[in-house]
């Protein structure tokens, strides 16, 4: 008995000597936390902001708006702010970062009150070391709300492994990747095509969205349907107490944003804004006359409907309980633009030294652009370690475009022109006396094409820490369904050489000599026979893909190691006109380890000013779905082979945290691209063939570093330099020529269009005083893939006009031999010139600190140093008279002046 009753007396001892020493480990897991607060719209420090901490304690910000708190190394807490004439804010602190910063919003005196600001669904939001990077609140504005289109992609364009894809390409390539490879999610909803203006700028506005997260690691297997990068956007939610309102008009839009509460649980939030540029091209207009010799300038003369955007967006969201919310997000948008263009020609030919041509061309065109979508997600807490989410929504888009060329010249020719052919002047009495007409030099498209998407999924969050400390575990299931309706027209005039006619019918089986017998070009190889070509598309395609994934992440209660890792399964099941496919699953396992080498800026010595340095390592496959796939008209036999696109992606990083907000981070990393989808074409005498190939590659490796400061009192910013070297190859590509070369042959491997090796972007935000902002991006980026010709000349050839039966070529009546101009000279494969694109802004707010309105005035000009840098690229010329076209050797395709927009921004 007594050793029982000694055995009971030691357990209890025991047990409290257990929970003595639990509690006295408290503060030794603890860890300082930096919060920094801030003026959500301006970025100023918020000096004696009040911040309530998780366990009751107060602390003030200093004159930076930073206060250092305690807080548990073990689990994530809430902390409180407070400003007076601010929304009070609800901060949740999550593990694995130092610093976290708050911005509030102007309110008016609403002391005791709070907006609660939820903690974001693991990996939605946070920049994470090798995986993504994120920008939200002031960094988002200030990056994104300069120059006459206001839109979230030219932040994105500002990050580290980023390429430069010039001021109206809303599409860049991430870290060496085909710009078609990003794919875009709006809170995990995958959209078809968040462009407009032809993927000049994108749908998303930065008074909609709260933050965006680019993923061009290795990402988790929550998200895929890329093998390039995903553009993770989360849209703003309104207060579920204070009514808000924005109205903002300037030389090239206006819009307006209303969001109002719903009883404290949630609110709706209500956006409109309409893009124009009538006073731009009005300016362009006006500067082509007064510059007449710039002929890109003259083109702005064309422009009879001047490019617009009109788009209209809807986000709410309604909490029935603390753990059941629902969201709704809608957007509908239109954008478009319309051309006439008229010329006549009556010009010298600069080759000849004679008259060349005369006539006029006729171009007209149309292009619309019509989009919108819905999206209802539910989230529920059934205990509160669990999380569960559904989502389903449906889109739409539709592309209407046409227009037409009508060709109606003349051509005369010279004594030069006739030397170099005289057996063709002697046979068909051609002389310098006579013009001859050219009718069929026409082209008309018709196009209307619509992608009609549906997708639901249902994810997982369950945090294990009760049985498993340190672990969370995800799963999830996604299907996405989209149909692809095509239907072009196309009516053009091809130019086939007599040599590749030759080479055509002996690959295809018909006679050459039977076919060309009644040209007079028969017998002149470097000759071309003009003809009619009709291509009529219809296309109505579905494709469904099934995805699931599940995923572990663990970080150990010191914060000293990391790991996530996950498999994901993607599967697509396409069906065509009169085939079906059936893809083989494929298994995406993914997997990062992160280390916190140092979190002690005093740990062995090291100087006051490193507070942290961390590493990670990661390495998993991906993989998307082509959207070339969708031009499939019908049953080949290298659908058999249809795959999705797969890429192996390895990244190894690492980041140090300075003392004063300054870090540093460099990523390494190498992209295997493999199973990717290509076209296979080929222009022979009857038709264009179009097949697809399932065995494109690449091999793209590099690097990209990033030194930012993105809290300061007068300045801060960030500077990012990417390096990246991407080659491709196509095994079974076909030579794409006239004339129809044929067979599948391999082009060798190279580099793609959009490759630029070298992008460096430097950010700066300067607040002189409080009432004036200045905003900077200034970048630099080397020059793109380009052939030129050494020792060229422009030289003339003889065209000869027909119709084409299957068999033979029959000349045209009354479409007589007309003389055009080719370049020659032998191909060099080069470099495009270096981009310098410079933007800035200059702000003036008033505000009242104690009362609920803001007016922002601002200044802004992009593409400033096109004022004195042309980047030199290869000329043009008139095919009709050989002239060089005056400012066409110009490389870079936005305007050739700045781009100056003027306006203000009235909140409430």
């Amino acid at each position: 008995m007594a050793k029982n009753g000694g055995a009971v007396l030691t357990g209890k001892f025991l047990t409290v000597l257990v929970m003595v020493y639990s509690l006295s480990l408290g503060p030794l897991f603890a860890r300082d936390t930096e919060i920094i607060v801030l003026d959500a719209d301006l970025g100023i420090p918020l000096e004696g902001a009040l911040i309530r901490s998780w366990d009751g304690a107060e602390y003030e910000c200093d004159e930076n708006g930073k206060v250092l708190i305690a807080v548990p190394d073990d689990r994530p807490v809430a902390i409180q702010a407070a400003y007076p004439g601010y929304e009070n804010g609800r901060l949740a602190i999550n593990l694995g970062q130092s610093t976290f910063t708050l911005g509030l919003r102007l309110g008016g005196i609403m002391e005791n009150r709070e907006l609660v600001i939820e903690a974001r669904q693991p990996g939605t939001s946070e920049t994470k070391l090798g995986r993504s990077v994120a920008i939200s609140g002031p960094e988002l504005a200030r990056t994104a709300e300069i120059g006459i289109v206001e839109d979230v992609m030219s932040s994105v364009k500002l990050l580290p492994g980023v390429g430069y894809s010039g001021m109206f390409n809303a599409m860049p390539s991430i870290r060496g990747g085909d710009p078609g490879d990003l794919m875009a999610a709006l809170d995990g909803f995958y959209l078809a095509n968040p462009y407009q203006w032809a993927g000049g700028v994108s749908i998303f506005d930065p008074k909609m969205v709260s933050g965006v997260k680019l993923s061009h690691g290795v990402f988790s297997t929550r998200y895929g349907h890329t093998i390039s990068g995903l553009l993770e956007v989360t849209s703003k939610k309104p207060s579920p107490t204070e009514t808000e309102l924005d109205v903002g008009l300037a030389t090239s839009a206006a819009s307006f944003n209303l969001a109002y509460p719903l009883w404290g649980k949630g609110g709706i939030l209500l956006m409109g804004k309409v893009s124009y540029w009538d006073t731009l091209v009005w300016t362009a207009q006006g500067l082509s006359k007064a510059f007449p010799a710039d002929e890109t300038l003259s083109l702005t003369n064309a422009i009879t409907t001047a490019p617009y955007i009109r788009n209209a967006a809807l986000s709410g969201n309604y909490r029935f309980t603390n753990d059941l919310e629902l969201t709704l997000n809608g957007f509908f948008g239109s954008d478009g633009i319309g051309v006439s263009y008229h010329t006549s020609y009556d010009e010298d030919n600069l080759i000849m030294g004679e008259d060349g041509i005369t006539g006029s061309v006729d171009i007209n065109g149309d292009y619309h652009n019509y989009q919108g979508f819905g999206i209802v997600g539910l989230s529920y807490t059934p205990i509160p370690t669990i999380i569960l989410r559904g989502t389903v929504g449906a889109g739409y888009t539709e592309l209407i475009a046409e227009g037409y060329i009508d060709n109606d010249v003349k051509v005369h020719y010279n004594d030069t022109f006739l030397g170099l052919y005289p057996d063709l002047a002697r046979d068909y009495d051609l002389d310098t006396t006579k013009s001859y007409h050219a009718p069929n030099l026409n082209g008309e498209v018709d196009s209307d094409n619509t992608i009609v998407h549906a997708q639901g999924r249902v994810d997982m969050d369950w945090d294990m820490g009760r049985i498993l400390p340190g672990f969370l575990l995800s799963a999830g299931v996604q299907e996405l369904y989209t149909q692809w309706n095509q239907y072009e027209n196309v009516d053009i005039a091809m130019e086939q050489s007599v040599k590749n006619i030759y080479i055509s019918g002996l690959l295809t089986g018909f006679n050459p000599v039977t076919a060309l017998e009644n040209m007079a070009i028969k017998d002149i190889p470097d000759a071309v026979v003009i003809r009619p070509l009709t291509k009529i598309v219809d296309v109505h395609n579905n494709g469904l893909t099934t995805s699931a994934y599940t995923l572990a992440e663990y970080t150990s209660p010191n914060q000293r190691f990391g790991a996530e890792a996950g498999i994901r399964m993607d599967h697509l099941y396409f069906i065509g006109k009169d085939f079906e496919v059936v893809t083989t699953p494929v298994w995406n396992p993914r997997i990062n380890l992160d280390f916190g080498i140092l979190q002690n800026k005093d740990l062995f010595g090291i100087p006051n000013f490193l507070e942290s340095l961390a590493a990670t390592a990661g390495t998993g496959l991906f993989s998307s779905m082509n959207e070339n796939i969708s031009f499939i008209e019908g049953y080949n036999k290298g659908l058999d082979e249809m795959k999705l696109n797969r890429s192996w992606t390895s990244v190894i990083g690492t980041k140090l945290d300075f003392i004063g907000g300054w870090s540093f981070n460099i990523e390494g990393y190498y992209k295997y691209v493999f199973d990717r989808a290509h076209i296979l074409a080929n222009l022979s005498a009857d038709s264009v063939d179009v097949g697809f190939g399932f065995d494109g590659e690449g091999h793209i490796g590099g690097f990209d570093l990033q030194l930012q400061k993105l809290t300061s009192r007068y300045i801060d910013g960030w500077i990012s330099y990417t390096f990246t070297y991407a080659k491709y190859h196509e095994p079974s590509s076909s030579q794409f020529g006239f004339g129809g070369i044929g067979g599948a042959e391999d082009t060798g491997w190279y580099f793609p269009s959009f490759h630029r090796f070298h992008n460096f972007n430097l950010v700066l935000n300067i607040k002189p005083i409080k009432q004036i902002g200045i905003a900077l991006r200034f970048g630099f980026a080397s020059g793109q893939p380009l052939t030129k010709l050494e020792n060229q000349r422009i030289v003339p050839y003889p065209a000869q006009q027909a119709n084409w039966d299957g068999k033979t070529y029959t000349p045209v009546p009354d479409g007589d031999i007309i003389q055009k101009f080719r370049r020659v000279g032998d191909k060099v494969e080069d470099r495009g010139p270096w981009s310098l694109p410079l933007d800035i802004k200059v702000s003036y707010f008033i505000f009242n600190r104690k009362g609920k309105v803001q007016t922002e005035i601002y200044l802004g000009a992009e593409n400033l140093l096109s004022l004195v840098y042309k980047p030199e690229g290869n000329s043009t010329f008139n095919e009709y008279t050989g002239k060089v076209d005056a400012g066409s050797s110009n490389a870079s395709y936005d305007l050739p002046i700045p781009m100056v927009s003027f306006g203000f921004k009235w909140s409430y």
